[in-house]
């Protein structure tokens, strides 16, 4: 009977000592982290003004655009506009051929977007759902121009694919060739 009792002993001894410890390690390990919160300090936080506008001619069609030359201008594009006219635009120069890629990050309005290639030719159009943020991207890679609208307005005016896109000052390279 000696050593059963011992035994219980020895083993009351060690859960204790355990517990002990067990509760010592707990107040001594440091709470996790903190969430941290990334913040873009680059990134948009309002709308831009209107932009210098340029007339656009797409066939019979005609509409004002206003033209995004610089970076910071093709970064915001139409962020946080909450109406756009239905026979206005925002034209993108892309500064060189490219695969474009557009989102709807901070956009409210449903848009729709033609890609142009340097000669002005519609090359692909395509729908942008507001606050969408899977980009679009071209299938083309030869992409210098991107033409945003009011969703549905290549299909109401008959504005299709092939098209030329003109300006009131010539071609969008002659256009735009001196602000790259």
């Amino acid at each position: 009977m000696k050593p059963l009792r011992a035994l219980k002993f020895w083993v009351a001894g060690m859960l204790a000592g355990g517990l002990f410890i067990c509760a010592g390690c707990q107040k001594s390990t440091p709470p996790p982290p903190a969430a941290t919160v990334t913040i873009d300090l680059n990134e948009p936080t309002e709308a831009q003004p209107k932009l210098p506008t340029v007339k656009l001619y797409l066939g019979a069609q005609q509409m004002d655009a206003e033209m995004c030359t610089t970076p910071r201008e093709t970064q915001t594009g139409m962020m946080f506009r909450k109406s756009m006219g239905t026979n206005d635009g925002m034209i993108f120069s892309l500064g060189v051929p490219q695969q474009a890629s557009f989102w709807m990050k901070n956009c409210f309005i449903p848009l729709s977007v033609a890609y142009i290639d340097p000669d002005g030719v519609i090359q692909e159009i395509h729908p942008l759902e507001p606050q969408n943020t899977n980009p679009v991207v071209s299938a083309a890679g030869n992409i210098e121009f991107a033409l945003e609208t009011p969703q549905g307005w290549f299909d109401r005016n008959r504005v299709t694919t092939g098209m030329v896109v003109l300006t009131e000052r010539g071609s969008l390279q002659e256009t735009f060739g001196g602000r790259q």
